[in-house]
């Protein structure tokens, strides 16, 4: 590849990386990574199968090309042995020296960490050392009549959301995704007859929300249904689709105050027998006089709430 000639392949991107890597500081006699053309050819295949990896689960070209590829092919260039015989703890650790080594600013080394354990997630579902999180719970019979793009950008994003999801909670949180995003999508495709991300209008989004403000349901869980459209949104932009920017500037209801809170009887009993005692015990003249009011100001409130 000429020097001016723009990357295509993944081999490609990371050996630009690698020549653009910030490395100033590192120390002439610390190990460094090699170029793609002294690695196994395994190596370079399993890299593109990671890069597919993150595509498939939610990840942005961008984050791809940035953070996630030079990270893992840091460590491929530096243990240079077949991925099979790489040590999940030892040659992962070997990336992580050299990233500390190179004296970054700590937001992007804790990027770049967690850039290798993604890798190490990778590497670990790929020899079948980690569980899948398996749901009971099938969206399809909910789905049926939404356009096909649709639900199969439903399920990639589900995918994504639920790596972070506990075992245990999982199927309940599965079923509240599709709930929260059915009810929006749902409404936007019957009521207006949305096909496709061209079809929307942010009149359609409002109108949604007068129609679950009319049939009586809260503010909160209103704005929680526009808070999940938006990050849709957002995964369907970082995917390449052209989002009307009008949608994801638009905003959520303002919520209204909470209702003041009344105190029991007991809490007013407790609250009076408070004042009562300070307005005894307080010895000094000015604290005596302060507890006189406060009481005095306790009595006034209560009787102007009883009338």
């Amino acid at each position: 590849m000429s020097a001016r000639a723009k990357p295509t392949t993944v081999a490609e991107l990371y050996d630009w990386a690698l020549r653009h890597a910030r490395d100033k500081r590192l120390a002439a006699d610390h190990a460094r990574p090699h170029p793609t053309c002294e690695w196994p050819p395994e190596n370079i295949a399993v890299l593109e199968e990671y890069c597919e990896w993150l595509r498939a689960g939610g990840a942005g070209p961008a984050v791809i090309r940035t953070i996630y590829l030079p990270m893992a092919g840091h460590v491929l260039g530096l243990a240079l042995k077949p991925h099979p015989e790489l040590d999940l703890d030892t040659d992962l650790q070997r990336g992580l020296e050299y990233l500390s080594a190179k004296q970054m600013s700590a937001q992007w080394t804790d990027v770049c960490r967690c850039a290798v354990l993604k890798f190490r997630l990778f590497l670990s579902h790929r020899r079948g050392m980690v569980e899948t999180k398996v749901s009971r719970y099938d969206p399809k019979p909910h789905t049926e009549g939404l356009p096909g793009w649709l639900v199969d950008e439903l399920q990639r994003y589900q995918r994504v959301q639920q790596r972070n999801w506990r075992s245990a909670r999982l199927e309940d949180g599965i079923r509240r995704f599709w709930g929260s995003h059915l009810r929006v999508w749902r409404f936007l495709c019957e009521r207006h007859a949305v096909q496709d991300l061209a079809d929307l209008k942010r009149r359609h989004v409002l109108d949604f929300v007068d129609h679950r403000l009319s049939a009586g349901y809260a503010v909160s869980g209103i704005n929680a249904d526009l808070r999940t459209f938006h990050s849709f949104l957002g995964f369907l932009q970082m995917q390449g689709y052209p989002v009307p920017q009008a949608l994801l500037r638009s905003r959520g209801l303002q919520q209204p105050e909470a209702l003041p809170k009344f105190l029991t009887d007991e809490q007013v009993r407790l609250l009076r027998d408070d004042f009562e005692q300070r307005a005894v015990e307080v010895g000094d003249f000015r604290q005596r006089r302060d507890a006189l009011l406060d009481r005095a100001a306790f009595y006034l409130l209560g009787r102007a709430h009883c009338g």
